[in-house]
């Protein structure tokens, strides 16, 4: 699409894809716990929920938090795989309970950050979590604090860690949104690392392997995380993903009556956003909503848009219905550099406004010659 005039004030012109009368998604199934969240993945957008920022808590679910604060530091070079750490009195002591999930730890040997990560991972090892947060902080209750600041950078406003483990205590809470977030970020930032979710056993000091507490991995192929929790008080929880079709959604559900239960309430919302919704996208360095005038610049034209595709989670059938607003903020004048803001756009579904997203200059428009810089100058005066 090319617009060369009337582009300089608000645009009137409309991208449209296609228009139709909007589609309506079924009621997601009722689910019997606490709360829930269904979120896709690529757009950030919750498709449903119950009681989504009501404080919970998280059991084992916590442990997220523990692997993720590790996999940032492995990140950052401030930890290793292979680094090592000695059983301390406490974290041997916090899985002797045989009522507690445990690794099998002794007390005072050697373990390697990497069997750490497994134990947390796939047996939920309380003993694990515990010795993984003294080897980065020095102790447990310092390890929450930085559980807490995590947290905080991560938009996650309804949580609050007191251990690494996810003991039952009053101050210790989350909500079904702060868990999803955690999980998407997570999965965005650490791809490579995520894939330890997905293993389905793991032996160290016991004589058979621990199978993953994440039943859905043998009942879903297209499950592929994350991390289930139970205490008397939180009741059965789980936190899932699945990937299918290039799509992927996250699920959680909180204070479930079984573990039975938590498996299947995870898999009728899976199961209810991978058919009822599709993950759409518009603009993208690719695809610029139109072509603006540039003044003053080596080139007389700039591809205005977004650098990155923007998401949307849709109900099935409206892919094709949607429209982009473009406005430009004013005349155009070079230089511009690759990603400045010079409108927004209004994306549309049906006539309805869904989002307001930033345009931007798709390229680095540098200064043109004195001449073509004077000549513009001369159409800007005269009301370009």
């Amino acid at each position: 699409m090319n617009l060369k005039s009337g582009l300089l004030g608000l645009a009137a012109a409309i991208f449209v894809l296609s228009g139709a009368a909007r589609a309506a998604a079924p009621d997601p199934p009722p689910i019997d716990g606490k709360s829930y969240a269904l979120l896709d993945f690529q757009s950030g957008d919750l498709i449903a929920s119950l009681n989504p920022d009501m404080h919970v808590e998280p059991a084992s679910i916590t442990k997220v938090m523990t692997v993720y604060i590790a996999f940032d530091m492995i990140k950052n070079g401030r930890l290793k795989l292979t680094d090592t750490t000695v059983v301390s009195q406490k974290a041997w002591a916090e899985g002797k309970d045989s009522s507690e999930s445990r690794m099998f730890l002794d007390l005072g040997s050697q373990v390697s950050i990497e069997d750490l990560l497994r134990g947390i991972i796939i047996v939920s090892g309380n003993d694990a979590s515990v010795a993984l947060a003294e080897h980065i902080a020095g102790s447990e209750s310092a390890f929450a604090q930085i559980m807490n600041q995590y947290a905080q950078k991560l938009g996650m406003s309804n949580t609050h860690f007191v251990d690494a483990s996810g003991m039952p205590d009053p101050q210790h809470y989350t909500s079904a949104r702060d868990l999803v977030t955690l999980a998407s970020d997570l999965i965005r930032n650490f791809p490579e690392d995520y894939k330890y979710f997905a293993e389905r056993e793991f032996k160290y000091g016991v004589a058979k392997p621990q199978p993953n507490r994440n039943g859905l991995l043998e009942k879903d192929p297209s499950v592929d995380g994350i991390k289930t929790g139970h205490t008397d008080e939180a009741g059965y929880c789980l936190l899932a993903s699945a990937k299918r079709d290039g799509r992927r959604l996250i699920s959680v559900v909180m204070g479930g009556k079984s573990w039975a239960y938590r498996e299947q309430a995870n898999l009728e919302l899976l199961n209810y956003g991978f058919r009822n919704f599709d993950t759409a996208s518009v603009l993208g360095a690719a695809a610029p909503v139109q072509t603006a005038r540039v003044y003053k610049g080596a080139d007389r034209e700039v591809g205005v848009g977004t650098l990155e595709p923007v998401y949307l989670s849709l109900p099935a059938g409206e892919k094709n219905q949607l429209q982009v607003q473009p406005q430009i903020s004013g005349k155009l004048i070079a230089p511009l550099s690759a990603g400045q803001q010079v409108g927004q756009a209004t994306i549309l579904v049906a006539g309805k406004v869904l989002k307001t997203v930033p345009l931007v200059a798709l390229k680095d428009v540098p200064s043109g010659g004195f001449l073509h810089r004077l000549f513009d100058q001369i159409r800007l005066w005269l009301g370009g």
